[in-house]
C-alpha cells in the first residue's frame, strides 16, 4: 500500500461507526463493560432525563387516548423510542432548531412545545399548530424525508451568516430508502452544514422490515460513503444514547461537518392507531423489545444507585398524570374554526383563483346559514 492509500485509509476510518452499537447499560439496567470511549453524563443530567421519559411516556398514553375518544384523526406513538428522541433534543441549545418527523412528538415535548399546540395538527387545526420560530422547531413532516432537506438548507444558512447553530434533523429507518436522504447527506458533506442525522431506526418502515430495505452493515454506514462521522448506538439506552448525542453535538459545533447517529430502537405500539402490527410482525419480537424498554431500563440504573426511590418515583408520575389531565382538559375544548384561514395564509397578495375558491366557500356557508 502506497502513502497516499495508506492516508486514505486513516481518513477513511475516521468516518466509521462502531462495529457494535454503543452500549453502557444492559436490558436489565446493570452496567455493561463498555469499551465506548464516549464521556458519561453525570448522574444529574440522567435523573433530569429520567423525569423527562416519565412525562413523555405518559404524553404518549394520553394521546393514545385521545384518538379513540375522536379528539384526534391519527396518533403515531413513540412508546419505545423515549430515550432516542429525549436525549437528543435535551442536548441541544435553546438556539438550535429541531427538525422532526410526525413520530417525535416526545421530542418537542421535551423541547417545551405546549402540548396542546402540538397535537393540534392532528387534531385538524391549521398549519402545524404550535408557532416554529417560538420553539424554534420546524413543523411535524408526514413525507419521508423532506424535512432532511429542509434541515441541511437552514443549518447552511445559519453557518453562512456566521451563527453557531446546529440543526438536528430527525428520521427513520424508511426514510434512508428516500433519495431527500441521500441529497441531504451529500449536501451536508460538501459544504459541511452543521447538521446532525438522527436516524431511529425501529425496524419497520410501517411494515416493510429493514432487511427489505438496506444491504449496509448499518444505515450508520450511509454516512461513510458521504465522508460524514458516523455512529451507531443502542437507542434503548438513555446513557448511550446521551453520551453519543453529546459528543455529535460538541463535534457538529465545533465547525467539523455534519454527523449521522443510528439509534438502534423499537416501536413498541402499531405504526398509529390506524395500523394492525400482528399483521406483519411476531408477539415474541415484541415481547423481546419490551424487556430492553428504555424507561425501565434507566429506572433500574437509577435506584440501584440510590438516586431513585418510591417517594421520588410516585412524586414523578404525580407530576406526569397532573400534565396528562391538563392536555386532556386542553383537547376536550372546542376550536373556533374560520374556514377563509384555507385561503388568508396561502399568499400575501391572493391570486385570482384563490379569490375565485374563497368566494365559492364564502356563498356556500352563507346559503347552509340562511
Amino acid at each position: 500500500m502506497t502513502t497516499v492509500e495508506k492516508g486514505s485509509a486513516r481518513a477513511y476510518q475516521q468516518f466509521m461507526p462502531a462495529e457494535h452499537p454503543v452500549q453502557y447499560l444492559a436490558a436489565d439496567g446493570t452496567d455493561v463493560d463498555s469499551a465506548a470511549r464516549y464521556a458519561r453524563p453525570s448522574d444529574e443530567r440522567l435523573l433530569s432525563m429520567y423525569r423527562t421519559m416519565v412525562h413523555g411516556r405518559r404524553f404518549d398514553q394520553q394521546a393514545t387516548a385521545l384518538t379513540k375518544q375522536g379528539r384526534l384523526a391519527v396518533y403515531p406513538s413513540a412508546r419505545g423510542q423515549e430515550a432516542c428522541q429525549i436525549a437528543a433534543a435535551t442536548c441541544l441549545r435553546e438556539t438550535d432548531w429541531m427538525f422532526p418527523t410526525y413520530r417525535d412528538s416526545m421530542a418537542l415535548a421535551a423541547r417545551g412545545v405546549d402540548q396542546v399546540e402540538l397535537l393540534g395538527m392532528l387534531a385538524g387545526y391549521w398549519h402545524c399548530g404550535y408557532d416554529p420560530k417560538q420553539y424554534r422547531v420546524a413543523p411535524q413532516c408526514t413525507p419521508l424525508a423532506t424535512q432532511l432537506l429542509h434541515a441541511t438548507g437552514f443549518a447552511y444558512a445559519e453557518m453562512k451568516q456566521g451563527r453557531d447553530t446546529i440543526a438536528l434533523a430527525f428520521c427513520g429507518d424508511g426514510a434512508t430508502s428516500e433519495g431527500d436522504f441521500h441529497e441531504a447527506l451529500n449536501f451536508a458533506a460538501v459544504f459541511h452544514a452543521p447538521v446532525i442525522f438522527l436516524v431511529q431506526n425501529n425496524g419497520f418502515a410501517i411494515s416493510v422490515p429493514l432487511a427489505r430495505q438496506s444491504a449496509a452493515p448499518s444505515l450508520s454506514h450511509k454516512g461513510v460513503g458521504y465522508g460524514i462521522g458516523s455512529e451507531q448506538v443502542d437507542g434503548n439506552d438513555p446513557i448511550a444514547m446521551m453520551a453519543v448525542m453529546d459528543e455529535a453535538v460538541a463535534y457538529v459545533r465545533a465547525g467539523k461537518g455534519p454527523v449521522v447517529v443510528e439509534a438502534h430502537t423499537y416501536r413498541m405500539d402499531a405504526h398509529t392507531n390506524a395500523d394492525d402490527a400482528t399483521r406483519y410482525r411476531k408477539s415474541d419480537e415484541v415481547e423481546g423489545w419490551l424487556a430492553r424498554d428504555p424507561l425501565s431500563r434507566l429506572d433500574a440504573y437509577l435506584t440501584s444507585k440510590g438516586l431513585l426511590n418510591d417517594e421520588l418515583r410516585s412524586d414523578i408520575t404525580v407530576s406526569a398524570d397532573a400534565d396528562a389531565a391538563e392536555l386532556r382538559a386542553g383537547m376536550n375544548v372546542e376550536q373556533s374554526v374560520d374556514p377563509q384561514d384555507l385561503f388568508r395564509f396561502v399568499y400575501s397578495t391572493p391570486t385570482p383563483a384563490l379569490i375565485e375558491q374563497s368566494n365559492q366557500v364564502a356563498d356556500e356557508i352563507a346559503a347552509e346559514e340562511n
